[in-house]
């Protein structure tokens, strides 16, 4: 797929797929067929917000006001996993803590550390995972079906550590997002919903590739890995409160690439700065076609904003010095959900409030609706949003 990392573009692709998002989609969604030609994928552009989940729910349901509902659980499953880790930080911290032991393990365990190598290769001969592996590197993107087996088989049949693949996930995939990325590998695990497992079968696989691909020797059974208890829910964010009579900074992040949207309520930025954190969603490499996207997509935004000039950072002592030099009384920035950005933004407030400037993190208003109905599974979600 050509990806070019611009709203422009993802409005683009948007209005293409539209007429396809109802009958079409609801009976064809889960073919992985070379271009994946029934499915949207606008994943990259949602997951930085280069479109936001909104615009594409809104545009879906001008286009069919009826006959869309498979199309519009996919996006609001987006939404509710989002919402269902901001109400649970603690998973985040604990799938972290889980990577760095797996990776431990790798150092002491050369078996287990041949296994993982052979399977992000695509070395391991199991016909479709090994596709599946290459098409991740070389592309950014797999189909979400894919996504399901692959996950499956590495778990199950490869019995590797389920940190390990999500990590790989999310050190290549494009649209690889701490929320969706995270849930879904502890989805198919048994980790998320207690007794629910996936397990990849080679009809399914050999049914929905249209016979490309029909692995043989396959785990027959997918025993669910043991589940600690999950944490209590905190109450969902509300956002800060911010002054757009103070002079303001306007930090944008790679969470968010439509900050126009704090424009409209007032806010006259005295300057412009990024904060990026690509190489902070994994502690291995993340993989070169990732940090071109999402450089061309803050280019993207900055343009938008007419601040091509506006300074790219990477450190939050960085942020701080420049919103002492412009002399600004608050850093004004678009949310970022339970993820690195969430976490250099703490790093960020802690720094900036004993010198008196205060960071206000504007929550949208699709996000404060919904996150709050992300309390339990996704079925009374849905319920809640959609009606």
């Amino acid at each position: 797929m050509d990806l070019i990392p611009t709203r422009s573009e993802a409005l683009a692709r948007l209005a293409r797929f539209l007429p396809r998002a109802g009958r079409d989609y609801a009976s064809l969604r889960n073919l992985d067929l070379p271009g994946h030609p029934h499915v949207s994928a606008l994943s990259p552009w949602l997951r930085h917000r280069l479109v936001t989940e909104a615009e594409v729910i809104d545009a879906t349901l001008r286009a069919h006001p009826q006959g869309a509902e498979k199309f519009l659980a996919e996006v609001w499953w987006r939404t509710y996993w989002k919402g269902w880790l901001e109400l649970r930080p603690a998973v985040w911290t604990a799938y972290r803590a889980g990577v760095q032991a797996a990776l431990n393990r790798l150092a002491v365990e050369p078996g287990l550390a041949a296994r993982a190598e052979a399977a992000m290769m695509g070395d391991t001969g199991i016909d479709g995972f090994d596709h599946w592996a290459r098409e991740l590197a070389a592309t950014g993107y797999l189909h979400n079906h894919a996504r399901m087996w692959f996950a499956s088989i590495w778990i199950f049949t490869l019995r590797l550590p389920w940190e390990l693949g999500a990590d790989f996930f999310l050190r290549h995939l494009i649209d690889g997002d701490p929320a969706s990325n995270t849930l879904s590998w502890r989805w198919v695990a048994g980790l998320q919903t207690p007794g629910k497992t996936y397990l990849a079968t080679t009809e399914n696989i050999r049914l929905n590739t249209r016979g490309r691909f029909a692995p043989e020797g396959l785990a027959p059974e997918a025993p669910a890995l043991p589940l600690s208890p999950l944490p209590t829910p905190r109450p969902a964010p509300r956002g800060d409160a911010w002054d757009p009579t103070l002079p303001s900074l306007l930090l944008v992040t790679d969470e968010d690439l439509s900050p126009e949207f704090l424009l409209t309520t007032g806010l006259r930025p005295s300057a412009v700065a990024v904060l990026t954190d690509v190489a902070g969603r994994s502690p291995r490499a993340v993989a070169e076609p990732v940090h071109r996207f999402t450089q061309g997509a803050i280019a993207d935004a900055l343009a938008r904003l007419q601040a091509p000039e506006a300074p790219v950072l990477t450190d939050t002592a960085a942020v701080l010095d420049l919103a002492r030099r412009e002399g600004v009384a608050q850093i004004v920035t678009p949310y970022a959900p339970t993820g690195p950005i969430a976490g250099r933004l703490a790093e960020l407030d802690h720094l900036a409030r004993p010198e008196g400037i205060v960071l206000a993190r504007i929550l949208r208003d699709h996000d404060r609706r919904a996150w709050p109905h992300a309390t339990h599974g996704f079925f009374r979600f849905r319920e809640a949003v959609m009606g």
